[in-house]
């Protein structure tokens, strides 16, 4: 019974369809709900480290519950999606559109892409055919390669995109990892097709079905609610991979790992991503702020994924570190120090 807490995953998607009906003021109800509700909420509730014993670990990574609440994200994603698109489509109020694009792209990056990147690590075809589905209305389906083929590998580096760099505001990652990390898939496809000898124009290279299902994706828009509402499409595409983004900027900011005397860096440990026990986010994220153990061990499912012991910690939850991020002096103000105890750039 206690695994039910992950229902709460839905809650954010709840708010949204809740709030895209009602209307009005209510449309901004998912933004009060994840950036103020959750964050007063995590600051009254008891962390909990969840250790699991061997014999927990292997049930629950053979019950199917976990992988149901997984998959059922994808009629979420996709209802909202179009939910949005046909109240948008009637709303000419500006506040009520603003507030619908930003409720729609928090679920979006919430129940889409973090389920996405959940998903994207499993070994099936149809788990990661499920990924790439959550990945596609977020215009974002590149990030299955990057994410999989070079951040884990290139985490807590300069060569990673994802890896926010000492003293670099927000604003300044946005620009340079969504730039990097799009660059970086085709660099990495190219070498994946150079190595199986294939050649450009190939069905081995994945990064062009991805821009042609994308594209398609935003034609079928268009023909259907016209150029305005794909207009509003794009903008909740950016608005949710920007979301995604702010998660990689708390996630990793400021954190490197050592280069050892052979020129190489040193493996990826828990110390090398900032991890966050703060309960309500961890549950409404499938466990996505046990960061440090899913770089660790990347195969883990999220249902096992446990505090280690001497990894950074973020003083504050998900929702409220990302609240934080916007605002760079205070942002500096917080994390500085901490990096600087974990990393002694201070020295």
């Amino acid at each position: 019974m206690k695994d039910l807490k992950y229902l709460m995953s839905y809650s954010i998607a709840v708010t949204a369809f809740i709030g895209i009906l009602a209307g009005g003021p209510f449309v901004y109800l998912t933004l009060i709900y994840t950036f103020v509700f959750i964050p007063i909420l995590e600051s009254n509730t008891k962390e909990y480290l969840n250790e699991y014993s061997d014999d927990e670990k292997k049930s629950r990574n053979l019950d199917p519950f976990f992988d149901f609440l997984l998959y059922l994200n994808i009629p979420i994603v996709y209802g909202i999606f179009f939910v949005s698109l046909n109240t948008l489509l009637n709303t000419d109020s500006a506040y009520e559109i603003i507030g619908i694009i930003l409720s729609a792209s928090i679920v979006m990056a919430t129940n889409g892409i973090n389920v996405g990147h959940e998903l994207g690590h499993r070994k099936s075809l149809f788990s990661r055919t499920c990924s790439k589905l959550l990945y596609l209305p977020c215009q974002y389906m590149h990030f299955f390669i990057e994410h999989n083929y070079g951040h884990h590998i290139n985490v807590a580096t300069p060569d990673d995109p994802a890896t926010a760099k000492y003293k670099q505001n927000l604003y300044s990652f946005w620009i340079s990892s969504v730039i990097k990390t799009y660059l970086s898939a085709w660099r990495i496809q190219l070498k994946l097709l150079r190595v199986s000898k294939q050649s450009f124009i190939s069905l081995k290279n994945d990064m062009i079905f991805y821009t042609l299902f994308q594209i398609s994706f935003l034609i079928f828009i268009y023909l259907n609610y016209g150029l305005i509402i794909t207009i509003y499409s794009v903008l909740m595409s950016v608005v949710s991979f920007l979301f995604l983004e702010t998660i990689n900027y708390v996630e990793h900011y400021g954190l490197l790992r050592k280069i050892k005397s052979n020129g190489k860096y040193e493996r990826v440990k828990p110390h090398h991503s900032w991890n966050s026990n703060h309960t309500i986010g961890r549950i409404t994220l499938y466990e996505l702020t046990r960061h440090s153990d899913h770089h660790f061990k990347s195969s883990k499912k999220y249902q096992i994924l446990e505090s280690i012991e001497d990894s950074p910690q973020l003083p504050y939850g998900y929702p409220t570190s990302i609240l934080i991020s916007f605002f760079p002096p205070l942002w500096f103000r917080i994390m500085n120090p901490l990096v600087e105890q974990h990393m002694n750039y201070s020295n």
